[in-house]
């Protein structure tokens, strides 16, 4: 089929790239702009962005799609479907329907659980034991179109926000390509989505990922596979921010925020929370073991809350 292809992740280059070896038709690809990244603040391409151009496929940058002259051009360019996967911006009602067969997106949850920004991460927040993807066709709304395919994945005790984008990322792309296979032999019916269960995936903020020690250790240690990698899960103490990427709940009582022992086990407010993977600003990771070397935190020291 001719597509375009709108999206701007590395979750979204997966499908892409998906896209391109089932032997569709992209014939323009929609991106956010380059943003400053790295040490120097250099702007930098998207993932979609520097995988498309790799490939020789038109990109283009636009601020907003709701200026007519960016929507007629996206009319002209007369498409079987446009694939959406992370994106970025809002779709108005003159690109829903510009394409034959709609716009088609890739979409982290089993709607209607967790529309919206932040899908994956909320997931392992709420203690969800299965996710998945669905695939869609978009309406007006926010990840409210009628289902055309969908998938599920346990969520594994040792799941990261990491982890889980990578094996979405691969089980969605692989789903978009059955689905398009089926559009293109009308052979595949949109299901509307059911009217009980949904929830909203609001976007995550940094302050989120600070450990209240007064939460159950399990939920804690869900909070840190959540936030990792970004924007991860952080403590404060003695006048420092240290992130922490990998963290266990066991058993332990105290006072919450009380160091149990001399090897980074917390009280919590059931539980306790043994921090194993942790990073002071301007260093590297390091197992607590290492970190405890040059950092000494004494069974009997209390953290704030």
């Amino acid at each position: 089929m001719r597509l375009a292809f709108m999206g701007t992740p590395a979750f979204a280059a997966r499908s892409l790239a998906a896209v391109l070896a089932a032997g569709h038709e992209v014939a323009r690809v929609y991106t956010q702009p380059a943003r400053p990244a790295g040490r120097g603040q250099k702007p930098q391409p998207s993932a979609v962005a520097a995988l498309a151009l790799a490939c020789g496929l038109a990109v283009e940058t636009p601020a907003s799609l709701k200026d007519p002259g960016v929507q007629r051009a996206f009319a002209d360019l007369r498409l079987d479907a446009a694939v959406v996967v992370a994106y970025g911006l809002l779709l108005p009602s003159p690109i829903l329907a510009a394409p034959r067969l709609g716009c088609i997106n890739v979409h982290a949850s089993l709607l209607p659980r967790w529309r919206g920004a932040a899908p994956i991460q909320r997931a392992i927040l709420a203690g969800d034991r299965e996710t998945g993807v669905t695939i869609m066709r978009m309406d007006e709304g926010l990840d409210t179109g009628p289902m055309l395919m969908r998938e599920v994945l346990p969520i594994g005790p040792d799941a990261t926000a990491e982890t889980l984008h990578d094996a979405l990322a691969e089980r969605g792309a692989a789903l978009l390509v059955k689905a398009l296979d089926g559009l293109a032999a009308g052979a595949l019916a949109a299901v509307p989505q059911p009217a009980e269960g949904a929830s909203y995936a609001r976007k995550l903020e940094r302050a989120e990922g600070r450990l209240n020690w007064n939460e159950p250790a399990e939920a804690l240690a869900r909070r840190v596979r959540a936030f990792a990698p970004w924007p991860g899960a952080f403590i404060e103490h003695a006048g420092e921010r240290i992130k922490v990427l990998k963290a266990v709940a066991v058993a332990g009582a105290g006072a919450p925020g009380t160091a149990l022992d001399d090897a980074l086990t917390i009280a919590c407010g059931a539980g306790a929370l043994r921090l194993l993977l942790v990073q002071r600003a301007g260093k590297a990771p390091m197992e607590t073991a290492a970190f405890l070397r040059g950092f000494a935190v004494p069974r009997g020291t209390t953290f704030g809350a």
